[in-house]
């Protein structure tokens, strides 16, 4: 078995933790701001690296059609990177704005201060 395989199969062993755990999280977060981070692990932990590892996989095959697939799985790990992030921002910041009130124990709410 060649190092790119071993590498691919620990990232997908991480990325199965990190769905598993974000998964957890979902169901026991309190509150929408707290789901949404746990979304966010659940994709950008778990998606991105299984993404990833197929990326390494593809790599470690002779076959152009293989090479082929590497670059789209990696254009989708980087696009997925990026626009999650980005999309869960903006979902938590419209949750602030119809007034969502965050779990009780929240120390600090900068949108609170800001007035925003």
């Amino acid at each position: 078995m060649s190092v790119i395989i071993l590498v691919a199969i620990v990232l997908l062993v991480i990325s199965a933790a990190s769905t598993l755990i974000g998964s957890i999280g979902i169901i026991r977060m309190p509150d929408v701001y707290n789901r949404i981070h746990a979304e966010t692990l659940c994709v950008v932990g778990g998606s991105v690296l299984t993404f990833i590892a197929l990326t390494l996989i593809g790599i470690g095959v002779e076959e152009l059609s293989a090479h082929l697939f590497s670059l789209k799985s990696l254009i989708i790990a980087v696009f997925l990177f990026v626009t999650n992030p980005v999309g869960s921002h903006a979902i938590a910041r419209a949750a602030h704005r119809c007034g969502e009130e965050p779990f009780p124990g929240t120390v600090v709410d900068r949108l609170r201060e800001v007035g925003g």
